[in-house]
């Protein structure tokens, strides 16, 4: 069974409530940019599943009925145990991989690239993990774990994670000796050099003492957020491919052949020696660190949170369509989610093309549905329906984009 879609109205309340007691408090961890960043990527994670082929489905089957040389059995309490307990240790290495080789981290970056940490930084997920998570655990399958008790442990690990990306909760204890915690998974987030790629545990905290990876928080030392080059944009699309885009030239343009192999398995950040004098890469001066953060005023940022509103409906409403309508329907819906995605990230940057993004994005979509209508493809009310919506966030749009000029044009540098 998988829990995920029961949690995400608690995780949605839980986000609100940390909001509400930062402020209280007067150590607010949340900026909206970022926050509906993060919130973007989850969801572009989530739209992505429903027209990608899940590879590692198929393979998880094929294990199962063919080749598995031992059987759990769900109805044994000891058997459940140890499956949690090996799902744990093999997301232990999936992780430590996800961040030690190349190819691996180019799908798992997007989790890193927050300069915040809170509980919407637990959202921000990534959409190419379909290429590459599912390797890690092949040897559950092997092993007979029922495809059931896999989903449910996997789901329910997955919600345990959620709750520790804040800087609310302090050290607690001798909990976190054995378990992770909101402090040992701070460590796991920070770009400090004393902190880099430490505490991988999801459940766990026992697989890095084991294996030398374990980082305990120091309180003269605060962790600061994000990675070590910083991606500088809310583009979502970016977010998901700008590590893989890197490898691509580093094949592309080096001069060896040797180099060229070796760039997709190589230890996360190595390029070939032409290479880093042909694009050098800027670190952050983590002396003098600075959150990417562009400004804008108080009405575009009301005009962003509407527009997600608006966005929210039609994505729940998508997720519930998802079995009832044809794969065409379905692709439809995903690109009218990436789309108003992509323009929200380019608004959010403050970037001159925004409104020829938003005019592209209006005139395909609203071909798309004048087409399906006229194939028979929609009804009438999902015309009505479907208008209705590029209109309501084409007005939004407008007034990001007409705010945005405006404030860039007044508050420009001299």
């Amino acid at each position: 069974m998988n829990f995920v879609p029961y949690a995400i109205p608690v995780f949605l309340l839980m986000i609100v409530l940390e909001l509400g007691w930062g402020l209280l408090k007067g150590n607010n961890t949340y900026r909206l940019n970022d926050s509906i960043n993060s919130l973007s990527m989850g969801l572009l994670s989530t739209v992505t599943k429903f027209v990608f082929l899940n590879i590692g489905a198929l393979v998880f089957a094929k294990i199962s009925q063919e080749y598995a040389i031992w059987s759990f059995d769900p109805n044994s309490l000891g058997h459940w145990l140890l499956a949690i307990l090996l799902y744990d240790f093999l997301y232990y290495w999936f992780h430590r991989i996800s961040h030690e080789r190349q190819f691996f981290w180019g799908s798992h970056v997007v989790h890193h690239q927050s300069e915040d940490y809170n509980l919407s930084t637990a959202l921000r997920q990534t959409s190419t993990s379909f290429a590459t998570t599912w390797v890690f655990y092949i040897p559950c399958f092997f092993l007979g774990m029922p495809i059931t008790m896999f989903v449910s442990i996997a789901s329910a690990h997955l919600i345990y994670q959620f709750w520790v990306h804040t800087q609310h909760i302090p050290k607690l204890g001798v909990f976190e000796w054995f378990m992770v915690s909101p402090s040992n998974h701070r460590v796991h987030h920070a770009q400090n050099a004393d902190y880099i790629d430490k505490n991988y545990g999801g459940l766990l905290i026992v697989w890095d003492r084991l294996f030398g990876t374990f980082k305990a928080e120091e309180e003269n030392q605060p962790a600061i957020y994000g990675i070590r080059v910083p991606l500088q944009s809310w583009n979502p699309i970016w977010a998901n491919l700008h590590i893989f885009v890197g490898m691509l030239r580093d094949i592309w343009f080096t001069n060896r052949w040797a180099d060229k192999f070796r760039v997709l398995w190589s230890k996360t950040g190595w390029h070939p020696d032409d290479m880093v004098e042909r694009f050098p890469e800027q670190k952050s001066d983590l002396q003098q660190f600075e959150k990417y953060n562009p400004q804008h005023s108080n009405r575009v940022n009301g005009a962003i949170i509407l527009q997600y509103l608006l966005l929210t409906v039609l994505h729940f409403w998508s997720a519930g369509q998802s079995a009832a309508i044809s794969s065409t329907l379905m692709w439809a819906v995903v690109l009218a989610q990436v789309g108003i995605l992509i323009v929200i990230g380019a608004v959010l940057d403050g970037k001159a093309y925004a409104r020829s993004l938003e005019y592209a994005r209006l005139l395909a979509l609203s071909a798309m549905l004048w087409i399906g209508y006229s194939a028979n493809l929609i009804s009438s009310a999902w015309l009505s329906w479907g208008f209705g919506y590029l209109f309501a966030s084409g007005v939004l749009t407008w007034v990001c984009i007409s705010q945005t000029v405006r404030y860039f044009s007044l508050h420009k540098p001299q």
